[in-house]
């Protein structure tokens, strides 16, 4: 399985306390992404430049030779393989390597460590990227927590064959289920897939009888239209335990720079907290009683 982060202590991925195993790769490629490293499933190495010291012992390390340092930083070059060489010898962890390897028994022994703070209702949270990219390593690894009464929740844009969901359903007590836009044109314009499939799992799953959170981010510009979280509400209604409106933010401007990559919601501004409270309002009058907001970088005002 490869996984780019094991995320700790988390609040914010079900309930109680929880480890969040976040895995590589994701079938859709959202513009506001959040987590721009997790879409390639390619493993590869990241320079974080502010722990750099120029020591160049990356460069000496490297057995691809496919290292160099100049005075704009670290640098990669095709024969790189992201093996984590450079990543393990860094002295000050300027390096990193995104997409670790990491065997089903593995990660379980690396999970069961933090049983001890987890209590009654917190566990294991796998997101990603997509984590049901990875479902048939991830079917096992399920299957293995739950035997040790594990509670397992998994975080899903629903693009996956129906057989996916089938399979993980026995094996896991909540879903996090990302619905961003109703209307399909827009879906693919912001995302590049269409959504029908999304919603197609995502009727399966309530006519299965899962468990489901619904978590929808509220974007400037994209998905915070009263259109769009009027007609979400009219799919979601009352038939999931919760709805989550998560309040934009530009705290991962950094992760583009790292990559190399433009982002185009660099200078959007943070979403009011008078609007978030607006459209909660009208997902609750839309028929989505449970409907609530996140994000406390919410500004106070317009």
């Amino acid at each position: 399985m490869r996984v780019l982060d094991i995320q700790r202590m988390s609040t914010e991925d079900g309930p109680g306390l929880r480890t969040t195993v976040f895995l590589k790769g994701c079938p859709l490629a959202c513009q506001w992404c959040h987590n721009p490293e997790s879409i390639s499933p390619k493993p590869h190495v990241e320079w974080i430049g502010v722990r750099c010291i120029g020591c160049r012992t990356c460069v000496h390390v490297c057995p691809q030779k496919g290292i160099t340092l100049d005075e704009a930083g670290v640098h990669t070059s095709e024969t790189c393989v992201a093996c984590g060489t450079c990543a393990l010898e860094c002295p000050t962890g300027a390096l990193e390597l995104k997409g670790e390897e990491m065997s089903e028994e593995q990660l379980f022994n690396t999970l069961m460590k933090d049983r001890a703070y987890w209590g009654k209702d917190g566990g294991v949270t796998f997101s990603g990227g997509e984590a049901t990219l990875q479902w048939k390593a991830l079917l096992p690894l399920l299957e293995k927590l739950k035997a040790a009464g594990v509670h397992t929740a998994v975080d899903t844009c629903g693009l996956a064959k129906r057989e996916v969901f089938e399979a993980l359903l026995p094996v896991t007590d909540l879903f996090l289920y990302d619905l961003k836009i109703y209307d399909p044109e827009a879906h693919r314009r912001f995302t590049g897939q269409d959504n029908q499939l999304i919603f197609e799992n995502f009727e399966y799953l309530v006519q299965s009888g899962a468990r489901i959170w619904v978590r929808t981010p509220v974007i400037p510009g994209a998905t915070d239209t009263d259109e769009n979280i009027r007609s979400l509400a009219s799919v979601i209604r009352d038939r999931v335990e919760k709805w989550e409106l998560c309040a934009f933010n530009n705290l991962c401007r950094d992760k583009y720079e790292r990559l190399g990559k433009t982002w185009e919601f660099a200078s959007a501004g943070l979403m009011p907290k008078a609007r978030m409270e607006a459209l909660t309002a009208l997902a609750v009058n839309s028929g989505a009683p449970e409907a609530m907001w996140s994000g406390a970088t919410a500004r106070e005002t317009e």
